[in-house]
């Protein structure tokens, strides 16, 4: 009887010690892109119609996305979500590769298609332009 106490006791600490010691031990491992990889903003409209910065195109055929912990997430899950991404595409134009950044990943400077524009929405701004007045609100 005491040999089983034993193995089992050995047996759980081998089994404990294959496991990690902490969630932040497993999120140290920092993700490689490929140096094609673009950065983005995606929206999923519709599988397999997606809009990247703003501009409609698709996946290819067997495209991937994966999150933070590199693990397959189906497009479907993320409809209507506006997303900051690392991505590649295929020869036609297509999103082959989607990687869901971090709030640390998304703050390295990376090169993207990104929508240029030379003029600032009012909605962006956070205070009102010079020369103009705040709305006058009326009853």
């Amino acid at each position: 009887m005491n040999r089983c106490l034993l193995s089992t006791g050995l047996l759980a600490v081998f089994l404990f010690s294959l496991t990690p010691l902490s969630p932040a031990h497993a999120q140290a491992v920092q993700r490689e892109f490929p140096a094609k990889a673009l950065r983005g903003s995606m929206v999923v409209v519709q599988p397999p119609l997606v809009a990247m910065d703003d501009k409609p195109t698709r996946f290819a055929p067997g495209a991937r996305i994966l999150d933070t912990s590199n693990r397959l997430v189906q497009p479907a899950t993320l409809v209507n979500q506006e997303l900051t991404v690392n991505y590649t595409l295929d020869l036609r134009g297509q999103v082959h590769q989607v990687w869901l950044l971090s709030e640390a990943e998304a703050k390295v400077k990376r090169a993207g298609n990104g929508v240029q524009r030379n003029y600032v929405f009012e909605s962006q701004q956070s205070t009102p332009a010079a020369g103009t007045s705040a709305p006058v609100q009326s009853n």
